[in-house]
Parts: C-alpha cells; sequence; structure tokens
C-alpha cells in the first residue's frame, strides 16, 4: 500500500537493521551461536524473523516462554549490540531501541526529550590504547549504553565517536519521556561500575561518562543526502542538551528546566541557577541529578500511618463512584465482606484521585492498606509490585547488611502462621537475599515449583491479614504488570470473598483481563466529567479570581471533561501571558487560538497518536479537515483503496482516537478529544499543513460544491490557511 500513500508523504528508506540481521542465515542459527538455541522453536511459532527479532522487548520474551531472566538478559544484550554494528557500517542507518516504532514517513514537529552522553578524558584514553584496544573499549561502553537505552525505550539517533545522541519521545512518544530519559542516564552512570571491573582488568582502563538532558520543541526527519540519511531533530533543545551535556562532571548529570518539571518528584535535584550557554540568547536554569528517590517510599509514601492527619482530596463529578466505593468499603469493614472493583479509565480520567479518597478514609478510620503500583520500566521484572511491598513491610533502608534485612525479614514475616522455615526462603529469593545455608538448607525445586509457591504464600499472608482485621488493596496501573503479578492476582481475587478484603484495581481501557468474570468483582468505568463539573474544576485551579466566560468555555471544549487536561490547560492559561491580572479578576488580552498544547501533555498526547503509527497519517489528515470530517472527503483526499482506508479508520475509532456515526460512504468521524486533534494537527510542518488545505479547499471546489455554498467560510479557511489569499477573500 506504499504506492497509495498521499503525494506529500514520501516512501520511508530501508530498514537497514533488516538488511544486516537478514545477513545471518537465520534467527535459529543466531539463538544457537548464543547458545539458546533451546528457544529456535518458541521463536518460529511465533513468527519471530530477522525482521522483527530488532523490536522484541524484555516483556515480549517473557511471553515467548524465555522463563530465566538472565537469558532475556542475555538477548536484549545481544539484539543492542546490532545498533553498535550499524553504526560502523557504511550503510545509512539510524540504531534504535528494541520495541520502537517505524519513524514517521515525513519529518514532523514534536516535543522531544534529547540526551547527548559522551566520555569523559577520551583524548586521553586514545593516547594510552592502541587503536584496536580503543575501539573495544568504546564499543563495549557503547553496548552497556544501548542496553540501558533500550530497557527505557529510548531511540538512539547517533553513534558520535565516543558519544551517544538518544531521544526519548521520538519515534513512539510516551507520557513520561523525560523521566525514562533521568532513568536511563542514572542507569547508565551506575552501569559503570561493573563495566569499569572489566576493563581494568583487560585493559586497565577506567571510564565516566557525563551526560545532558533537554525537553523542549523540535523538528525532526530525515537529513543528509547521497548514500546517507539519518532521522534528526533540528531547533535549539539538541543544542541546549549539548551545552548542558559540557556543564556535567564524571559521572554527572544535568537536566534543563522543563525535563525536570516533566519528570516530577521522582528525583533528587539540586538547583544549578540559570546558566549562560554558547549560542543560546537566554540563560538556561539548569539542575544536577542527584540521583533517583527512594522508590519504595515514592511507591508507598502514602500509606504512612504517621500521615494520618493528611487532607482527603476533594472530588469533583465522583459522587457516584465515591459512594460505591465507600459502601464497598463499609460492607468489608462491618460484614466481613470480602469483594473487588475494578476501576478503567483512560490516562488522566482521575483513577488515582479517585482511589486516594477512598485510602485516605481508610486512613482515618486507623486501618491498614496495601498498595501495590505496577511500573511501566519493570514490566519484565517478575512480581515487581510485591517485591517493593515486601522491602517496605520488612523496614530495609539502603544500607542495611545483609544480616540487617535477614533480620528484619524474619522479624516482619514472624508474626504470620505461615511456617518460616517454607515461606522466607521463598520471599528471600525473591527479594535477591542471599541466605545462610546452614541455618536455610537449599530446596531443590524446578523454577515453576518456586514460583507457584511463591505466589501462594503471598496470597497466605495477605489473606492472613484480611482475616486479622478488614484490609484495603490497592492495585494501580494493572496494565503494566508482569505475567507473575498478574497470576497472582488472579489468585487473591478467587479467594477474596474468603476474607475481609476490598480490593480495589485501576487499568485502561486497553487492559483485558485474564481472569474470569465473578460475582464478588464490580465493575467502574470513569467517564468524562460533565460541563458543570468541568467548570467547577477550572475554578478550582484558578483560585479566587474568576476567568472570563470565554477563557473557561475554550478550556471546557478543548478538554472534553478529561480532568488533566482540564488541570493542565487551566494552568497553562494561568501561567501565559494571554491573561491581564486585575485586582478581582482576569481579562483576556490575546487570542486563545494562538495557546500551544501545555508541555505537560504534549507526550501524553502524542503516545495515543503513536501507538497507531502506520495509520496516524490518517488521522493528520483528519486534523486538518477539522474535529469532525466526513469519510467521503477524507476518502477522495487520501486516495487510498477503500479496503486500506476502512482498515485504517477501523483501527483508529478502536483505539478511541475517533468516534464514528453511520457507515461508509455516509460515515462521519469525530476526534474523542479536541486536544487530540490539536496533536495530530500541530506535528505537520508547516509546509505540509498548507499543501493540504490546498489540496482539501480544491477538493471541495471540485467535487462538494453544496459544501461550499453552505459553507463558503470553510472554503475561505483553508484557502487561507494555505497562503492563497486571492481565494480566501475573492471579493
Amino acid at each position: 500500500c506504499r504506492q497509495q500513500r498521499l503525494r506529500w508523504v514520501p516512501v520511508p528508506a530501508p530498514d537497514t537493521k533488516y538488511v544486516i540481521l537478514k545477513a545471518m542465515d537465520d534467527v535459529s542459527q543466531w539463538l544457537e551461536s548464543l547458545g539458546l538455541g533451546q528457544y529456535a522453536e518458541r521463536f518460529a511459532t511465533n513468527d519471530i524473523d530477522a525482521e522483527t527479532l530488532c523490536d522484541l522487548t524484555l516483556e515480549d520474551l517473557e511471553k515467548l516462554g524465555v522463563a530465566s531472566l538472565g537469558h532475556r538478559k542475555k538477548l536484549i544484550k545481544a539484539i543492542s549490540a546490532f545498533g553498535s554494528a550499524l553504526a560502523t557500517t557504511p550503510q545509512p542507518a539510524v540504531t534504535s531501541a528494541p520495541s520502537q516504532a517505524p519513524p514517521p514517513a515525513e519529518a514532523e514537529h514534536r516535543q522531544l526529550t534529547v540526551m547527548f552522553c559522551d566520555l569523559v578524558g577520551s583524548t586521553d584514553l586514545s593516547g594510552r590504547l592502541d587503536p584496536e584496544s580503543l575501539r573495544e573499549v568504546v564499543r563495549a561502553y557503547q553496548e552497556a549504553a544501548a542496553l540501558v537505552i533500550g530497557q527505557y525505550d529510548g531511540h538512539i539517533a547517533q553513534y558520535l565517536g565516543d558519544g551517544l545522541l538518544v531521544y526519548f519521545g521520538y519515534p513512539t512518544a510516551h507520557g513520561d519521556d523525560a523521566q525514562r530519559a533521568v532513568r536511563t542516564a542514572l542507569g547508565i552512570v551506575a552501569g559503570m561500575e561493573a563495566l569499569n571491573t572489566r576493563l581494568q582488568s583487560e585493559h586497565e582502563v577506567t571510564l565516566a561518562v557525563r551526560l545532558g538532558i533537554h525537553t523542549g520543541p523540535v523538528v525532526i526527519g530525515e537529513m543528509g543526502s547521497g548514500g546517507r540519511q539519518e532521522q534528526l531533530a533540528l531547533g535549539e533543545t539538541p543544542n541546549i542538551a549539548a551545552r548542558l551535556e559540557v556543564m556535567a562532571g564524571r559521572n554527572g548529570i544535568v537536566v534543563g528546566a522543563l525535563t525536570r518539571e516533566l519528570a516530577g518528584g521522582v528525583f533528587n535535584f539540586e538547583d544549578l541557577g540559570p546558566r549562560e550557554l554558547k549560542g543560546v540568547a537566554e540563560p538556561v536554569r539548569a539542575w544536577g541529578v542527584l540521583g533517583l528517590a527512594d522508590e519504595d517510599a515514592v511507591q508507598h509514601q502514602d500509606d504512612d500511618e504517621s500521615d494520618a492527619a493528611a487532607v482527603i482530596p476533594q472530588l469533583i463529578g465522583r459522587d457516584e463512584e465515591t459512594g460505591l466505593l465507600l459502601r464497598a468499603w463499609q460492607s468489608t469493614r462491618t460484614e466481613g465482606r470480602g469483594q473487588v472493583v475494578v476501576i478503567s479509565g483512560e490516562a488522566g480520567i482521575g483513577k488515582s484521585v479517585l482511589i486516594d479518597g477512598l485510602r485516605h478514609r481508610v486512613r482515618s478510620e486507623g486501618l491498614p492498606r496495601v498498595t501495590l503500583r505496577c511500573s511501566p520500566y519493570h514490566t519484565g521484572s517478575a512480581l515487581y509490585p510485591l517485591i517493593l511491598l515486601f522491602k517496605r513491610w520488612a523496614g530495609w533502608q539502603a544500607h542495611d547488611s545483609v544480616e540487617v534485612r535477614l533480620a528484619k525479614l524474619e522479624a516482619a514475616l514472624g508474626v504470620y502462621e505461615q511456617p518460616l522455615e517454607e515461606t522466607l526462603p521463598l520471599l528471600a529469593s525473591m527479594l535477591s537475599l542471599p541466605l545462610p545455608p546452614e541455618r536455610y538448607p537449599p530446596r531443590t525445586m524446578t523454577r515453576q515449583q518456586q514460583s507457584r509457591l511463591t505466589q501462594d504464600a503471598i496470597v497466605a499472608i495477605l489473606l492472613e491479614s484480611a482475616e486479622r482485621q478488614p484490609l484495603l488493596t490497592l492495585c494501580e496501573d494493572v496494565h503494566w504488570a508482569d505475567l507473575s503479578t498478574l497470576e497472582l492476582l488472579g489468585q487473591l481475587i478467587e479467594q477474596v470473598p474468603t476474607a475481609g478484603m476490598l480490593m480495589v484495581t485501576t487499568a485502561r481501557p486497553e487492559f483485558v483481563a485474564p481472569w474470569p468474570s465473578r460475582s464478588h468483582i464490580t465493575p467502574i468505568t470513569l467517564n468524562r466529567l460533565e460541563r458543570p463539573h468541568a467548570e467547577a474544576l477550572v475554578a478550582r485551579v484558578a483560585g479566587k479570581k474568576p476567568l472570563p466566560t470565554e477563557v473557561i468555555d475554550h478550556i471546557v471544549t478543548k478538554t472534553d471533561g478529561v480532568p488533566l487536561y482540564v488541570e493542565e490547560l487551566t494552568k497553562s492559561i494561568l501561567h501565559s501571558e494571554l491573561l491581564d491580572e486585575q485586582a478581582d479578576r482576569y481579562l483576556v488580552r490575546g487570542s486563545l487560538n494562538e495557546l500551544a498544547i501545555p508541555a505537560t501533555l504534549q507526550d501524553t498526547l502524542m503516545s495515543r497518536l503513536d501507538r497507531l503509527p502506520k495509520v496516524r497519517e490518517l488521522a493528520q489528515i483528519g486534523a486538518v479537515l477539522g474535529r469532525e470530517f466526513a469519510y467521503e472527503v477524507l476518502s477522495a483526499l487520501a486516495g487510498l483503496e477503500e479496503a486500506i482506508l476502512l482498515d485504517g479508520l477501523g483501527k483508529l475509532v478502536a483505539a478511541e482516537l475517533l468516534y464514528q456515526r453511520g457507515r461508509p460512504p455516509r460515515a462521519k468521524y469525530i476526534f474523542k478529544h479536541a486536544l487530540l486533534q490539536d496533536a495530530a494537527y500541530a506535528s505537520l510542518l508547516r509546509r505540509t499543513r498548507q499543501q493540504v488545505h490546498l489540496q482539501v479547499a480544491q477538493l471541495l471546489e471540485a467535487r462538494f460544491p453544496e459544501v461550499v455554498a453552505a459553507q463558503p467560510e470553510l472554503l475561505a479557511h483553508h484557502y487561507g490557511v494555505a497562503g492563497s489569499t486571492e481565494q480566501a477573500a475573492p471579493g
């Protein structure tokens, strides 16, 4: 179907990864060369060929049946190593991490988080080592860095000698690209210790890195000519990232202000103040990354008993859902009725805020809560939420010795009826805690047996806790749960009615629960806020001074009742220059249509579009047509075969990017969110937008004269944006 793309979309260059991998005999022989030939049949059964091999993630490998974490890591490392090979070949190449969508066919606007990583003292290193040894050292460093980058879905745009240029948010955006970049930087620095042990032994050298990260707008697309093209980002953002990298010390990380803001409270930062950067007009505020905040504390800080006086969050427009949760808890607390509530809703709809209210209510009653939060960074880590839970229950601290941790774990498990000599070795293995063999002799069992017994022990501990007193168990973001955690949750859900436990899970709509429906499971689907509730939320964010009616209308229309969108757009307008603050109110002094999408929402919105890279172009064309567009117009404009067009639109509807009314050819499509339309439209280059607007105007005149007669202003709009001023205002 490439020949049927729009005229303004060039055909992408061949995938160089495929060319290099295809040079090997086949995937089976590749696995054999790694000593992992036992997985060849599983790869073949699941149609993993040379082209799809490079897109595998840790989660994919686990689903393929690669049970050993060591084998999964080995495979990911081997796949990532091809990135280094690509960098040294004369063929055009853009190396990327596993699990990446193909790059868009044409250049586009993006919010991007750019990371520069460079070796410290590379000139001195080149003087100490012969060229062959230097190459081995640099390749080892690049492979170690690429492995970490792949874990967080980063895209290696270039290998620059001993440096790396890495993009987060391209070709696939996530809602947390800034955080992924900082986590990657910390992971690369941490990986230097193990790498240096090896390099010191082999080459008597020790490496250090420095990293700079900045987030901002770019235009990204194919650059170069002749035999070498690359997907590169242009704009001030990469330049600032490069300047920040120069500021960093040995194994130091420096980030820009927006990166720090978007990364949230997950990291500890040091304010380095405004800095004058070469080639940058205005001073840039820089922040040094001190490290990751205590993840256990971050994940579970809201469960602390010491925070019993915390204010219960005020919810707007969720009275019915809040009432259902409180009634369920009341039934569990007074009657001992164990039950499960499953909350489903899109990102930003308010799932976390809703259960925060319940969590605070239970805390105020002095009753226990258990919070299990699944993480997008640990989808391949077995029982990750449970590992955090038991570390917290045991009271482990970062400075604790192995002996102290064992003593704390024994004390934490000793209060339960489960035999300590059976339960502790299972949980110690899960927590990677070595045990003294004289006290806990090793037990011989298969990996499957150990996994089953570990899950049984955890479920038994949770249910025993619920038998002693009512227990609230919260399982957040289950759509990110690893397979082992899902199995455990399924067991727990089946047994919840036997104890006084209210179990509440949250997930996005695309999550399909692997457990069967039961009478003790109650589903809640969070819908968008109604207009009065959205207006009330705007007023709460704005504070005591009222916003002009036109501003409120703009916010409510653009955000479509999604609480996160309402809050962020309101904050963005309050901090913009579009409002003039008076003593008792705000006045509008600019056009609201000129307001850009808030930076805090850019990644989230683009991630929705990037989930369907092959049909994203249809969404972009539709965005030019408007919030609502007709199938007949899109069909004439796109020039695709009917079957291909219907399939693409069907995917956009299934992904809930579009709503459909009627059947083709009389169907109409509506963007689910106005901000989604804005994001799709804003991603197009100005030149491309003008071309498509011109095509739309000419198409309306040639094939839809009745539309032109009824809506002459629509024709004028398209000609006007296309730059055809005479046609826009012929009179």
